[in-house]
Parts: structure tokens; sequence; C-alpha cells
């Protein structure tokens, strides 16, 4: 049973859920209770051999609330 990250296109809520099984409809935002989320692409829990730990990791992209303008 895995965790998928979750991004919420209402308030930008950014969170993990455990889902289990592929075909189960995508949970609510628990920010806004939007059902308008997406799941995204996680970052790695195994870093390769000779990997840098350092700054310049992933970045989530900056996101606008909806209907923000």
């Amino acid at each position: 049973m895995p965790i998928y990250e979750f991004l919420c296109e209402n308030c930008c809520c950014q969170f993990e859920e455990l889902v289990l099984t592929p075909t189960d409809p995508p949970p609510k935002c628990p920010g806004c209770q939007s059902e308008a989320v997406k799941k995204i692409m996680s970052a790695g829990a195994i870093r390769p051999k000779g990997i840098a730990t350092g700054a310049g990791g992933f970045k989530a992209p900056a996101c606008k609330p909806a209907g923000g303008g």
C-alpha cells in the first residue's frame, strides 16, 4: 500500500495519503476539503551512492490559489 503525494489545485496544500488501491478516487484536500487535487511526483526516499546531499535538492513550484488573479 503506497503513500502518494497530492497537491490541491484550489489552496496549494501539499499532502500525503495512503492509497489502498490504484482505482480509489483521489482524497479531498485536508486544508480546504476541495476535490480538485492531483497526484504529484515525490522525491525518492533512497539516495544512490555519490549523490550530493547539500543544497540544490527538489523545490516545489510556486502556486497561486485559484481565483486569486
